[in-house]
């Protein structure tokens, strides 16, 4: 493992004005009193620019052209006294936040003690004064995060009439397969439009993946060897039925064979070579629009949309809530909510909500039972985790907006059936059966994926102004197979966690 420097971790100020534009602010913040990271606080320079700490409580923060030596970096957390002083008074790689002694406001004590279902009433009658649905323009960075863990590769070999395909070829497919994949794919970009997928548009900035090929890289040799091995065993006219369970399936052995072309045939390399143009023209074309596709699936789940699944304040009346605490977020008065289901809904979780003009400022949620189950012969599968958290700040127009999303999924597959593969040529007298291989199967994976989105800037633009906006299909992520902490110098992100700034690919 290729560890990071500490000095990446270090407050670093440099007063050199020729070097300003290269300066960062990276720290971590802490409970005071629990010496505990604190996530999510807000991390803003004069009013100027922010960003969230992560998981962890770190933070980078960017210093522009316009940095003054006066300038004051202020942080606020819910729940915790703000903190706020010049640049240079930060002399320590941890910041300490105090926590705040609640002191009830004498209005919100003399107001109507409100019941937790009045208070869900009143943020649901001021949605539409609270939150905009109008076309915007979002400067963001969106971190995907996917982990895959194969808990279970267990086969019972039965029958194979091919030499070749074995007990121990079939050992060294399962000993190919990883039981531990990652991937991470990180953008920076300009969002356009509102919360119709049609009609929203996204221009690349910078993206990049962070991942093992080696893993592809086996597979890959996996394949080819497959393909030799049927391609020495098998006649051109034979075609194959795959037979798992109840159900069968042909396939023609020239589609088998296909992507095993000779490469000493000039015509079959020149149509190998223009169909790896062509994906990598598609790669281009289509990475972007995956990532606007994705950004939209996301953004489509706030709650404050009438069609979103978390729809614990549109269909309120499935819920129950209790008020648990008061707090304050800055000097906000905020009430903090539990909601849970009455019946069959699928989430739980904590809200909390401005006092004084009942705008849901947080939200946590996460599952209280999977979401989907599928089982059919020998088959299943289990969305097992939806969680999240969404926070939202007030705009320069009494609006909010969104500020940062984060949400963590999870699926189980199981397959435990027979499966055979059998060679047929209808040319071949008597049974035309020529080679088989069966066995049973029982594989199990587990997959999570995390999506973390922090927008750094918000303005409204004119339909004419998005009709009028070019998206940029051409830029690739770069790839990166170990974790660099310079590609990112110059932006302002959310801080990688210690699985990112630890990840490197196998030698």
């Amino acid at each position: 493992m290729r560890s990071i420097p500490t000095r990446f971790y270090v407050f670093l100020f440099i007063i050199s004005c020729s070097q300003i534009y290269s300066q960062t602010v990276s720290s971590i913040i802490k409970d005071a009193e629990t010496q505990q990271p604190i996530p999510y606080a807000t991390v803003q320079l004069s009013n100027k620019k922010g960003v969230i700490t992560n998981e962890e409580g770190r933070f980078t923060l960017q210093l522009d052209q316009q940095f003054k030596e006066a300038d004051s970096l202020f942080i606020s957390c819910m729940g915790y006294v703000g903190l706020g002083k010049p640049l240079n008074q930060f002399t320590e790689n941890v910041i300490l936040l105090t926590p705040k002694t609640i002191e009830l406001n004498p209005v919100i004590v003399s107001n109507k003690q409100f019941t937790a279902e009045e208070l869900i009433e009143a943020v649901k009658n001021n949605l539409d004064k609270n939150y905009s649905q109008n076309i915007t323009k979002k400067r963001l960075f969106f971190r995907e995060s996917y982990h895959q863990h194969l808990s279970k590769t267990d086969y019972t070999f039965k029958e194979s009439t091919i030499e070749a395909l074995n007990e121990r070829f079939l050992d060294s497919v399962l000993h190919t397969i990883p039981k531990e994949t990652s991937h991470y794919t990180e953008v920076l970009g300009d969002f356009y439009g509102d919360y119709n997928k049609d009609n929203q548009k996204l221009t690349l900035i910078k993206a990049s993946e962070l991942y093992d090929k080696q893993n592809e890289l086996d597979l890959t040799a996996l394949e080819e060897k497959f393909n030799d091995i049927l391609k020495k065993n098998i006649k051109p006219d034979s075609y194959f039925k795959i037979k798992s369970g109840l159900f069968g399936t042909k396939m023609d052995a020239d589609e088998i064979l296909a992507s095993a072309a000779d490469s000493t045939d000039v015509d079959a390399l020149k149509k190998e070579m223009e169909a790896k143009q062509k994906r990598e023209e598609n790669r281009k074309k289509y990475f972007a629009s995956h990532k606007k596709r994705a950004l939209g699936n996301i953004m489509g789940k706030l709650f404050f949309l009438e069609d979103s699944n978390l729809n614990f304040i549109n269909k309120n009346r499935r819920y129950k809530y209790n008020i648990v605490d008061f707090t304050y977020m800055g000097d906000q008065p905020v009430y903090l909510v539990d909601f849970e289901p009455k019946r069959s809904e699928d989430y739980k979780g904590r809200l909390y909500i401005n006092a004084d003009d009942f705008a849901i400022v947080r939200v946590n949620y996460s599952n209280v039972k999977s979401l989907k189950t599928f089982k059919l012969l020998g088959v299943s599968m289990d969305q097992f985790l939806a969680q999240g958290t969404m926070l939202f700040a007030k705009g320069m127009n009494n609006q909010y907006k969104l500020q940062y999303l984060e949400e963590e999924l999870g699926t189980k597959v199981r397959i435990k059936r027979p499966l055979k593969i059998i060679e047929l040529n209808k040319h071949v007298k008597g049974r035309n059966k020529q080679n088989e291989l069966s066995l049973k199967i029982d594989m199990a994976t587990m997959g999570t994926s995390k999506h973390q989105i922090i927008i750094f800037d918000t303005e409204s633009i004119s339909s004419a102004q998005l009709e009028a906006v070019t998206e940029n299909n051409d830029l690739l992520p770069t790839y990166m197979p170990d974790f660099d902490p310079e590609f990112w110098k110059g932006h302002t992100i959310i801080e990688p966690n210690k699985a990112i700034r630890e990840f490197t690919s196998a030698e």
